[in-house]
């Protein structure tokens, strides 16, 4: 006690209070250390309790580390438009423990589980990526570094949409490229396109569809549904196959949903029938042909991980959840109507104030983000 009143270490009530003249300061990587202005060094135990401290987590979303005129580490903090020297991570320092890995559930948000990856170097490419779950997905991946880029058929809303996630972030890294699943010639026109830019690709999320919207051809002559859910991905992924060979490891994630679980592509004689997958409109239900493209999406997904997890591409179908609220039932008004009334029992996604609040741990099991860091 006698040498920690020499000292000027006796002065304060908590252990972890700092003696005068001593500042606590962290690392870029979150580690704790200690400067002393009176003696002119720095350590990494603390000068009381001779522990060593790191910062818990990642930073708060919102803030970000930046450099100033002089060299200095400064943290932004966008949100409040505000600047400071403070690491905000030092009000939540542990000990150096190892901590047990977070557990995620039903309720966790995707920027939660993205919290701390650093996908600045990865380019991610989103289908339908102008709204609802692939908004979202595209939102979290861009606020995290990527460059993400939407292949929406209407290019004037993924252009609107690329423009709200770049007022968020101002150094975000969004655009928007036209692709239409409807049609195969749109969906050549986008791979030859994306190829000629030299782009790598990290990501490929297969997510646009439709449901329950009555039966139309497209102008390939199949039956809308089919095409847009499946057919056109399936087109897309193999047109950029070379591409994400290149850039591997890289993933592929088609989003499906577990109604491929209510239906078959077997006739009466157990055999596969071709003829299932683009009915003609008299044998044509919204929700059946939305069941078939859904399997398709499942059997599609496994070979393709068969085929291209040797060469560094692994390939995995996710079901986002079966109380998703989404804008996917839109085609047809009694659906509508039945979601209207499931609307407060539902999972929701919240962005820019509307209804975008992607809470499905699914989208973490799928990604398996820690294949890239």
């Amino acid at each position: 006690m006698a040498a920690l009143k020499f000292a000027g270490m006796d002065d304060t009530d908590s252990e972890d209070e700092l003696p005068p003249g001593w500042e606590e300061r962290s690392t870029k990587d979150g580690w704790v250390y200690y400067a002393s202005h009176d003696e002119m060094k720095t350590q990494w135990e603390h000068p009381k309790t001779g522990k060593k401290k790191r910062c818990a987590g990642d930073l708060p979303y919102g803030w970000e580390q930046e450099t100033d005129e002089k060299g200095q580490m400064i943290y932004v903090d966008h949100i409040n438009k505000r600047t400071t020297y403070f690491d905000p991570r030092q009000a939540f320092t542990v000990e150096d423990v190892v901590l047990k890995p977070k557990r995620y559930d039903g309720n966790t948000a995707a920027l939660e589980i993205l919290q701390g990856r650093d996908f600045s170097d990865k380019v991610v490419l989103i289908t339908g990526g102008n709204s609802g779950i692939g908004l979202e997905t595209a939102r979290s991946f861009a606020l995290h570094g990527a460059h993400v880029i939407l292949a929406c058929r209407n290019l004037s809303r993924a252009s609107k949409a690329a423009s709200l996630i770049q007022q968020e972030w101002h150094k975000a890294r969004v655009e928007a490229m036209m692709c239409d699943l409807a049609s195969l010639r749109s969906v050549r026109e986008f791979t030859e396109s994306y190829k000629a830019r030299k782009l790598p690709l990290h990501i490929l999320v297969c997510n646009a569809a439709v449901c329950t919207q009555p039966w139309i051809l497209t102008e390939d002559g199949l039956e809308s549904t089919f095409q847009i859910c499946h057919l056109g991905h399936f087109l897309l992924v193999q047109g950029l196959e070379d591409v994400l060979r290149r850039s591997a490891p890289a993933r592929v994630v088609v989003v499906t949903s577990e109604s491929h679980r209510f239906t078959d592509l077997l006739d009466s004689c157990a055999k596969v029938d071709l003829a299932l997958l683009s009915p003609q409109k008299k044998e044509y239900w919204s929700m059946l042909a939305y069941n078939r493209a859904k399997l398709c999406n499942i059997l599609f997904s496994n070979e393709l991980h068969r085929r291209l997890s040797p060469h560094g591409v692994t390939a995995n179908a996710v079901h986002p959840g079966n109380m998703m609220y989404t804008s996917i039932h839109r085609s047809w008004w009694l659906m509508t109507f039945l979601f209207s009334l499931a609307r407060p029992f539902t999972k929701s996604m919240y962005l820019y104030g509307t209804d975008f609040y992607f809470t499905t741990v699914n989208i973490y099991c799928t990604f398996n983000f820690t294949i890239f860091i």
